[in-house]
């Protein structure tokens, strides 16, 4: 600190408490071409205002319903900052936000995001936030603004948080689940995850310390990629194959397989009166899964609780239209396979399960 910086009586300032005010605004013009590059119908993407606009009359809705989510990245984050890879914790924020809308039959339309540190780092931020955009680009969403808050005394040296908020929007008559419709021998269609996703990482987190490898050691699982970096895989972006997917007419309804697993997610699209009969023999979980259990001794039914065991989307499809609806998901680079199928309950919707999972 130069004589001229240091605070006199009565002379503190923002900075000298802890708050960079010029590097705040040195990241929003970082990030303001990132941003303009996410521009869709509806929304021009400029950053600056105190809200972000979005017009559902010139992205061609005639009656919407809008949906709206908002969820985080988990611990998953402490992984990526202990490691110093940030590179895909944006598509891993995006995703789970718009993962989530696009299960209700929604068109995800804007994104927000939130970042807190107690020092901003303007290159690491820089580099998340261009995960975000990259992401919201990919999936049609426009970031529209967001909020970068530097908070000196609450976060420890280095550490930072993120959350994404999105919103989407689906004409009245397209609201997914169609429960109405559902009905015995309806097929269940699983989407392939791309691993752990963002959830169940404080259990990650403590079968990595049980394990005695560092992250920067190689994955015991995945060829050519140290731990960290095949940890911090990016969940799965499942808007533009759901969404051809849901335009064959054969989709009922989506699940997205978030923290709970197959087990607690599933039922939430599915119809009372009916159950979801799985084969877990039908799939084969990538590699980290089987590490996992293995390396803990977690039990099968725990997996499907804690994680989605490599099925990050399941769809609930006619059976006339399921060949249709797997060339959808399939053509837009997701693999699809059918997992079972519908089967008459006793109330409260549930998953049976048979087979065995191949960890």
């Amino acid at each position: 600190m130069t004589a001229s910086e240091k605070p006199g009586r009565n002379g503190l300032s923002y900075k000298h408490a802890g708050v960079d005010v010029d590097a705040g605004e040195a990241l929003v013009d970082r990030i303001a071409p990132l941003a303009r590059a996410t521009r869709r119908a509806g929304a021009d993407a400029d950053l600056g205002g105190f809200g972000g606009l979005f017009d559902l009359k010139a992205a061609g809705f005639k009656d919407p319903v809008l949906v709206a989510s908002t969820d985080g990245v988990g611990t998953k984050l402490k992984i990526a900052i202990d490691t110093g890879n940030f590179d895909g914790i944006g598509q891993d924020l995006v995703a789970m936000c718009v993962n989530d809308v696009v299960v209700q039959g929604a068109e995800p339309l804007f994104f927000l995001d939130y970042y807190a540190t107690g020092k901003l780092d303007v290159d690491a931020a820089a580099v998340v936030i261009g995960g975000i955009a990259r992401a919201c680009k990919e999936t049609g969403c426009a970031l529209i603004g967001g909020e970068t808050a530097e908070m000196p005394g609450l976060y420890a040296k280095g550490d930072f948080d993120l959350a994404g908020f999105v919103v989407g929007a689906v004409e009245r008559g397209n609201v997914l689940p169609k429960t109405q419709a559902m009905t015995d021998g309806d097929v269940l269609i699983g989407i392939a995850s791309s691993g752990v996703h963002s959830n169940g990482y404080s259990l990650v987190r403590r079968v990595v310390e049980e394990s005695g490898l560092a992250y920067e050691m190689a994955a015991p699982f995945a060829s050519g990629l140290s731990l960290g970096q095949a940890l911090l895989t990016p969940t799965a972006l499942y808007v533009k194959s759901a969404l051809a997917a849901i335009h064959t007419g054969g989709v009922k309804g989506l699940a997205h397989i978030t923290g709970g697993g197959i087990t607690d997610n599933l039922p939430r699209a599915i119809a009372e009166g009916l159950d979801a009969d799985i084969d877990l023999s039908s799939w084969s979980p990538p590699g980290v899964f089987s590490w996992l259990a293995r390396t803990a001794g977690i039990a099968g039914s725990e997996m499907l609780r804690t994680f989605n065991c490599g099925v990050g989307l399941i769809v609930v499809a006619d059976a006339q239209k399921a060949g249709h609806v797997i060339d959808a998901f399939q053509e837009n680079g997701d693999r699809a396979a059918r997992i079972g199928t519908l089967v008459a309950g006793g109330g409260e919707p549930q998953v049976r399960y048979h087979g065995a999972l191949k960890l």
